[in-house]
């Protein structure tokens, strides 16, 4: 078989920045193996480190010029901006309060944007950076992975061309185990910050791996919200954000769903399901069985569809690489949403005009993300009630 993948045409690499992501963080690594994937990106300044001793270490790690490697996000952006051959993209990954004044930064010299997921640690954060990135015309990429997974691409052509009919339920989960425990107070680093809500915002585990799963739903169905009801709680004693979240949905089309997100189900990896259900069929995925989609019929047996295999069409082989048997994953779907945001990175460059068929999320998705922990706050301290979302 042809594997399309998620290649584009060869050009002169995007001159990439990097702000956060140096010794002993994850994420970090997981971008720069994203964005080296596909060849269209090269790592050539970074601010690494909040540490100014930190970050020029964790330059000399990665190769980097030590006199791009600098010791504040501001220093950074004002000398790359002032350069011929500067940064073209930055990518953000710090915890979350920074990802609003970075980007701006940024913004304001015109370079483009890939910021790691949520958009914000809070929605007036979050409004304020959508509008300056709308207005700076940049492209602007949020990296919410699991939409680059092929399958998942599958799904959503499967809805747009009505194979399964009204869209009537949506289950979602995202569940894991890692914060069964207070291993924050042991000075657990991803911990630490990820219970602050001074550096996470005011949702947990809905912030964290909560907006995973809605941003999954919402692109796969295509629905949109119009009110929810949350329970919220801390299980661990003296836990400042929520680490488990049970939340009910109402769609503008009328359809309903159910989000589960924690952090404290035991036993669990990185659990994110999604299951669809409409009139004339439902589909169901696993993040962690992620190159099989299966189907089922109204009145038919039920059928697997596999990444790359008999069946699947345009839209999953346009993120796929390689051919069907052979495991593509989570750094694959962190890839997918780096190269399409070089489709648009590279067009821009150039003159010309956007492809229609480039897919990645952005400054819609990450506000409806930052929004939706909002409400899921707000309705949980009222017991519940059913709140909008403040878009």
């Amino acid at each position: 078989m042809a594997i399309t993948g998620a290649h584009v045409a060869r050009a002169p690499r995007i001159r990439l920045g990097m702000v956060g992501g140096g010794r002993d963080a994850f994420i970090g690594a997981v971008h720069r193996i994203a964005a080296r994937l596909d060849d269209q990106y090269e790592l050539v300044a970074g601010c690494f480190s909040s540490s100014a001793e930190k970050s020029m270490a964790s330059g000399a790690d990665l190769g980097v010029d030590p006199r791009r490697t600098y010791a504040s996000f501001a220093e950074m952006a004002r000398a790359e901006a002032r350069k011929k051959e500067g940064i073209e993209a930055v990518a953000i990954v710090t915890p979350n309060h920074m990802h609003a004044p970075v980007a701006l930064e940024f913004l304001r010299r015109g370079i483009h944007v890939i910021c790691d997921k949520p958009l914000t640690a809070t929605l007036t954060e979050a409004k304020k950076l959508a509008k300056a990135a709308e207005a700076s015309g940049v492209v602007f990429a949020l990296t919410h992975n699991y939409t680059g997974y092929p399958m998942i691409r599958q799904a959503a052509e499967m809805v747009r061309n009505g194979e399964l009919g009204e869209i009537r339920l949506v289950q979602v989960e995202y569940a894991q185990d890692w914060l069964a425990e207070p291993i924050e107070q042991s000075g657990q680093k991803q911990a630490d910050w990820r219970t602050d809500p001074a550096r996470t915002g005011a949702g947990g585990a809905t912030g964290d791996i909560g907006t995973h799963a809605f941003n999954l739903a919402n692109f796969v169905t295509g629905l949109t919200l119009e009110s929810l009801a949350a329970d919220l709680q801390s299980f661990v004693a003296g836990r400042r954000v929520d680490d488990n979240g049970h939340v009910m949905m109402r769609y503008t089309s009328g359809a309903k769903g159910m989000l589960w997100c924690s952090q404290v189900a035991t036993g669990l990896e990185n659990n994110l399901k999604l299951r669809v259900f409409g009139t004339k069929a439902g589909i169901e995925w696993s993040q962690e069985d992620p190159n099989y989609l299966w189907v089922g019929p109204l009145g038919a047996p039920r059928y697997r569809l596999t990444r790359g295999g008999a069946g699947s069409g345009a839209a999953a082989a346009r993120v796929t690489r390689i051919p069907p048997g052979h495991p593509e994953g989570y750094l694959e779907g962190f890839a997918n949403i780096y190269a399409e945001a070089a489709r648009a990175i590279l067009a821009r460059r150039d003159g010309s005009p956007p492809d229609a068929a480039v897919t990645f999320p952005g400054l819609k998705e990450g506000l409806e993300g930052v929004a939706f922990v909002d409400a899921c706050v707000r309705s949980s301290r009222k017991n519940g009630a059913w709140v909008t979302l403040n878009l």
